[in-house]
């Protein structure tokens, strides 16, 4: 994984979404973690990164090309962006009880997308691509407008003190871009395990015009949030937590 962009190929030019937007260039989405690769990871991505992972460009791509056909594919499949898989426990996890969706993942931690990369071989898993790069610019440049089926950013790092809660991902400006990426009727959820971290980002959510609470009419009795979908597992971290008496809350809006 790396933060740094690819270069361009020669005569390549960017082709961008939409206007620059100037509030967005000090927002990343992820914060560079030191982190050794392990023997299995290294070998993980020397044989499988040549098939799984995406090259970052400076311009928009074709998702079907991304995700070419499997042996009895018919027709389209749902393509759900990842922000932040970690080691990718939960990603391969919820990629094997999916295998009819597809899932594009950023992530910039190196021993992360080697982990997932394991897993991927381990599993045998043909639904997941990888893009080491920061997720926020993948957005602005590489995904077309309405071209996702859904969103996944479980618990994005919550910036516990108050004079960095700025530096939180989930903020107005991208969750506008990414609404915009939503196809109509494709969904954003969101998980945090830090309760102030859970009521900001259901009211950044609650917010933005083009996107309605799945769950406030279905679950008035959990105020806003979500019971947890069947596809997001309990991770050992969340479980670790739950037993200490720690909540965990999913927030899931709908692209309207």
């Amino acid at each position: 994984m790396t933060s740094e962009s690819s270069p361009l190929p020669p005569g390549t030019e960017a082709t961008p979404t939409e206007a620059p937007t100037v509030y967005m260039r000090g927002i990343k989405s992820f914060v560079k973690r030191a982190g050794r690769m392990t023997a299995g990871q290294n070998k993980a991505v020397d044989a499988l990164g040549p098939q799984f992972l995406l090259p970052y460009q400076d311009q928009l791509i074709d998702l079907k090309t991304v995700f070419p056909p499997l042996p009895g594919d018919a027709g389209a499949h749902p393509v759900v962006l990842e922000i932040g898989f970690g080691m990718g426990e939960a990603t391969a996890h919820i990629a094997a009880v999916m295998p009819e969706t597809r899932f594009l993942c950023c992530e910039v931690h190196e021993p992360g997308v080697g982990a997932l990369l394991k897993r991927i071989g381990e599993q045998d898993l043909h639904n997941i691509r990888i893009c080491a790069h920061d997720a926020v610019e993948v957005i602005d440049h590489m995904l077309p407008l309405q071209s996702l089926d859904g969103v996944h950013i479980f618990f994005p790092d919550p910036w516990h003190k108050t004079k960095h809660n700025k530096r939180r991902l989930i903020q107005a400006p991208l969750i506008a871009k990414l609404a915009q990426r939503l196809k109509v009727g494709g969904y954003l959820h969101c998980a945090t395990d830090w309760q102030p971290y859970a009521e900001q980002i259901l009211e950044v959510l609650s917010a933005e015009p083009t996107l309605a609470n799945r769950a406030a009419a279905a679950h008035p009795e959990l105020l806003g949030y979500a019971p947890k979908p069947h596809y997001r597992p309990l991770t050992k971290f969340e479980n670790r937590g739950i037993k200490l008496g720690h909540g965990v809350w999913d927030v899931v809006f709908e692209r309207i």
